[in-house]
């Protein structure tokens, strides 16, 4: 008998049955997966790369229709970008650290090593290849380990799972995100191969016009039993995850759903955190959100930079209809910035200016209508649809800070200061003010950073998140999967905050506190007056990228067939952007 046999559930007994069914052929797959040969692996994620090559159009073009961007729509290249472009990425980065096990080498070969600020060891992993160089110009990640690690524990470590590959870690349940596509698909092949875990992952309901795409995406996966993928809304979850049968849980989403799966609901959720008595007994993992904050250090900005930094929060803001646990939802504003008020002219034009979409993650109603009730006077920018939250020093910020609105609610805070004065301040202030720890922007142009020397260093590292992107945004940090993406190290039970644990990391990193994306402050051909050097103009991430769409497929297809000409096409129509 299972040890679901025994649990009560509303569910049909038909549905019970099947669910029960796709468990014991996890059990017999985890076994298979156990007795693999690192080159076997090899060959199984070359399969999966071919497949999901195979799907990638529909995959974006799914997932674009689901969410209200028809054909013809600027942004329709998001899809490609944050789905199957990110998937390719996870698998290459995977594949690259098989291949050195199985030479006997390790991950970290070939990765520059050095010292990092409070004592950590920082591995260099981004660019990992030439065409890296290429594709994102001018960018370079980090991956920053947890104090007092050691570069020899961390070469000593790295490859987690693979390390031991007979190891049978059992049968792991994925809960998947609802907002971006590749978010399920990476965290299942995480939990295979830094864990050697197999996965019944079920998809949310926002996602189900994919299940299709990822069965065909993901068959060389769930052939041999590595992978099942299951429908349903939260009585299929409340069952799955009231199942004894699952070694490990994991879930991308909100810290009240995490909240519910630990505790329960009502008093008897009070009670259990009261006695320190979860009502889930399985290891649970999580990435759970917050608020983001863009710290914008103030300099000397041209008109050129104003215009483009500000577009740029608008994209981290208005990306994906603002549905991202990483949105920038906060701008921390220096109130002393000569230039404050020709950045929020700024901001405002390219708020207003930015291509309209809808408003499609279920309940978004509900928190636009919190964001008026918290800020009757926010000005509505575009369509209506966006908020514009300005607030100066000594007003009230609480709600736009703690709430995690989930829809395009863009907020603006002033600190005092100047200089380092000010970012120190910013840093303070994202820490004990801002809810969540996942990640942070920080723009600074490089006259600035220079400036400031050592001490911009001790800024990133008293930074509390586990992402943070400089002169980027961190949502490339998401969609670079070489770098780890998580929460920095502290959730517990008790206090997710924004999650537990790590995914992505395809070097196999132990030890991980968070992740570093650095990049140029400036667009190609502006890019040759300073800072770091891109090739790059406007990247195809952003909103008013005139080119989003075909440059999102064509880098895509690239990573699919390798062919040079389409990438030098693609980059010609880049620079059109």
């Amino acid at each position: 008998m299972s040890p679901a046999a025994t649990h009560t559930s509303p569910l049909p007994e038909t549905e019970v049955t099947a669910i029960e069914g796709e468990i014991q052929a996890l059990r017999t797959g985890a076994r298979v997966w156990s007795r693999l040969t690192l080159g076997q692996r090899i060959t199984l994620l070359d399969r999966v790369r071919v497949s999901v090559g195979v799907v990638a159009e529909e995959w974006a073009d799914t997932a674009a229709t689901s969410k209200g961007l028809g054909p013809g729509h600027p942004l329709r290249g998001e899809e490609w970008m944050s789905g199957p472009y990110a998937v390719l990425g996870a698998l290459d980065g995977y594949l690259r650290t098989l291949r050195r096990l199985a030479r006997g080498g390790s991950p970290l070969d070939g990765v520059r090593l050095d010292a990092a600020p409070g004592g950590r060891i920082r591995a260099h992993v981004y660019p990992a290849t030439g065409t890296d160089r290429l594709m994102l110009s001018g960018f370079a990640g980090e991956i920053w380990l947890r104090p007092d690690v050691t570069a020899a524990e961390a070469v000593r470590r790295a490859g987690l799972g693979q390390l031991h590959p007979d190891a049978d870690a059992g049968v792991g349940l994925v809960l998947g995100a609802g907002n971006i596509t590749s978010i399920p698909v990476l965290d299942v092949l995480y939990e295979l191969l830094a864990d050697n875990r197999v996965s019944l992952l079920k998809v949310n309901p926002t996602q189900d016009a994919l299940v299709p795409v990822f069965e065909r995406a993901l068959a060389p996966l769930i052939e041999p039993g590595f992978l099942r993928i299951v429908r349903g809304g939260g009585e299929v979850g409340a069952y799955l995850t009231g199942n004894g049968a699952f070694e490990h849980v994991h879930i991308t989403g909100s810290a009240v759903t995490f909240d519910a799966i630990v505790w329960g609901s009502g008093g008897a959720a009070t009670r259990r955190r009261r006695e320190g008595r979860p009502r889930l007994k399985t290891p649970i993992t999580a990435e759970l959100g917050g608020v983001s904050p863009s710290i914008v250090v103030p300099g000397r900005w041209t008109d050129a930079d104003l215009r483009y930094q500000a577009e740029h929060i608008v994209t981290m803001r208005l990306h994906n209809s603002g549905h991202n646990c990483i949105a920038g939802p906060v701008v921390l504003l220096s109130a002393d910035w000569a230039q404050r008020e020709q950045f929020l002219a700024a901001l405002r034009d390219a708020y207003a200016a930015a291509p309209e979409r809808p408003v499609w993650y279920p309940r978004s109603d509900e928190k636009l209508a919190g964001a008026d009730a918290d800020y009757p006077d926010a000005e509505r920018a575009g369509d209506g649809s966006r908020r514009l939250v300005e607030l100066g020093p000594g007003e009230d910020a609480s709600a736009v800070e703690t709430t995690e609105y989930f829809a395009p609610v863009l907020g603006v805070v002033e600190l005092p200061g100047l200089g380092q004065e000010f970012l120190d301040t910013a840093v303070a202030h994202a820490n004990d003010h801002l809810a969540g720890t996942l990640g942070a922007n920080v723009l600074i142009d490089p006259v600035t950073e220079t400036a400031l020397g050592d001490g911009f260093d001790r800024a990133i590292a008293d930074l509390r998140y586990g992402g943070i992107a400089i002169n980027t945004w961190t949502g490339v940090v998401f969609a670079t999967p070489v770098l780890s993406w998580g929460a920095f190290p502290g959730g517990t039970l008790d206090d997710v905050g924004s999650g537990i644990g790590v995914v992505h990391n395809t070097s196999l990193l132990a030890d991980v506190e968070r992740s570093v994306l650095r990049g140029p402050f400036r667009p190609f051909p502006r890019a040759l007056t300073g800072g770091r050097f891109t090739v790059l103009p406007k990247p195809p991430w952003f909103v008013s990228s005139r080119t989003a769409t075909a440059v999102g497929e064509g880098l895509t297809r690239y990573l699919i067939d390798r062919n040079p000409l389409g990438l030098a096409a693609t980059l010609t129509k880049a620079m059109g952007a």
